[in-house]
């Protein structure tokens, strides 16, 4: 629950984050190759895009909407579009980190992901894009984002994505952001429930109409896990659904509303199947003024049954992040900060962050600086206090994409 304690730091995070520095532009360039253009066509700093990015992603990797593939073979045969060499890239971020608490704990994450990327279209308005961690904080990571998307289906602004994608993609994508820090409240778990609103297989669904963009999801709702014994995907028969609308208001305001319902099966301790019935509302503003863009989120949670315990009590979430990006138009700095807190009626909370789990609340505050060395390099340092452990840790971080 939110506290007094809490409803302070949020507004003081505001008034604080509003004293950062500057920003410019970089990227993961397998489609500057294919176009012969900058990164920053489409990044400001890489990995976050610019507004162009936005609409290029969203043509499906292209620079235009239903533009056939460039760079294809002559096959001879009308109904196939190949290319001439398969679209890839390459990112790796490296990071040294410091912790403080009462003592000094020092760490080389050198690297700490190394990923390969790929995509673009496969049609004149089908694309695809995946990206493979080939090293993952000391592990080959796997798949995360892979699917493919279907662009203006029937002549009509409509698109389809199906595949592997994460949750809020919709609302703020994780992948995208300049800090080393996460956005909690996305991959908060309650209990022994699985959903969280990061990565799921299914398929959304997005348009636009009368000014509104509406996204709509529906997934397994047990994540990106591997297969069961019996080769399925999902460990039960119960899908999930989400739903997301956005308008913006006036000039430099965005105004976002969720909604998000989803039941899971499962047992405690080797019991009987209990199912979990959970239910998330939110909402989501970007407010931007010149070189300053504030993104804020808030997220409202119920589990009935989020250990699969039969009569247990309801488990109640709410979480909420508040993360400005201060970016002069040409500079090379940039600055940022971010709140993040996720807070709970119950010690049932798991973030994932390499903090305890099964805890009450988990509440951040982060700021740091970066520079834009090449339009594919940047490198930055950045700070976070954990007010609940109180603990401090300084990262030193290096990101490149070739």
């Amino acid at each position: 629950m939110w506290s007094p304690t809490s409803r302070l730091s949020v507004g003081l995070v505001v008034l604080v984050v509003a004293g950062a520095a500057t920003i410019d532009a970089a990227e993961i360039p397998a489609f500057g190759r294919r176009y012969r253009v900058s990164c920053s066509m489409c990044h400001s700093v890489i990995p976050r895009l610019s507004a162009f990015g936005e609409v290029f992603a969203g043509n499906g990797f292209r620079m235009a909407s239903a533009e056939p593939p460039r760079d294809t073979v002559g096959t001879g045969d009308d109904l196939l579009d190949l290319y001439r060499d398969l679209p890839l890239a390459v990112r790796l971020d490296a990071y040294a980190t410091a912790s403080l608490n009462g003592g000094t704990d020092t760490d080389f994450q050198t690297p700490y992901n190394i990923k390969f990327l790929s995509g673009g279209p496969i049609a004149k308005k089908l694309s695809y894009y995946f990206y493979f961690f080939l090293f993952e904080r000391g592990e080959v990571g796997g798949i995360e984002d892979a699917y493919v998307y279907l662009d203006d289906i029937g002549g009509q602004p409509v698109d389809l994505a199906v595949g592997q994608f994460q949750v809020s993609d919709p609302m703020f994508k994780r992948e995208l952001r300049l800090e080393y820090e996460d956005y909690a409240l996305y991959r908060a778990r309650v209990g022994l429930q699985p959903a969280d609103l990061t990565y799921d297989r299914g398929f959304m669904l997005l348009t636009d109409a009368a000014g509104f963009t509406f996204s709509a999801i529906v997934v397994n709702g047990n994540g990106k896990g591997e297969a069961e014994p019996d080769r399925e995907l999902d460990n039960d028969p119960l899908k999930n659904f989400f739903a997301h609308v956005s308008r913006d208001v006036v000039p430099g305001l965005r105004l976002g509303a969720m909604g998000y319902y989803g039941r899971q099966e499962g047992t405690a301790n080797g019991g009987p199947l209990v199912k979990n019935s959970f239910w998330i509302i939110g909402a989501d503003a970007t407010i931007t003024a010149g070189p300053a863009e504030l993104n804020l989120q808030y997220i409202h949670r119920k589990d009935d049954n989020p250990t699969f315990t039969t009569g247990e009590p309801e488990a109640v979430l709410n979480g909420g992040l508040a993360e400005l990006i201060f970016h002069p138009r040409g500079a090379r700095w940039y600055g940022l900060a971010l709140y993040n807190i996720v807070d709970m009626n119950l010690p049932l909370l798991n973030v994932r962050l390499g903090g305890p789990d099964n805890v009450e609340r988990y509440q951040t505050l982060t700021g740091g600086i970066g520079y834009v060395v090449r339009r594919n390099v940047r490198t930055f340092v950045e700070t976070t206090w954990d007010l609940e452990q109180d603990e401090t840790r300084w990262t030193l971080g290096f990101t490149t994409g070739f």
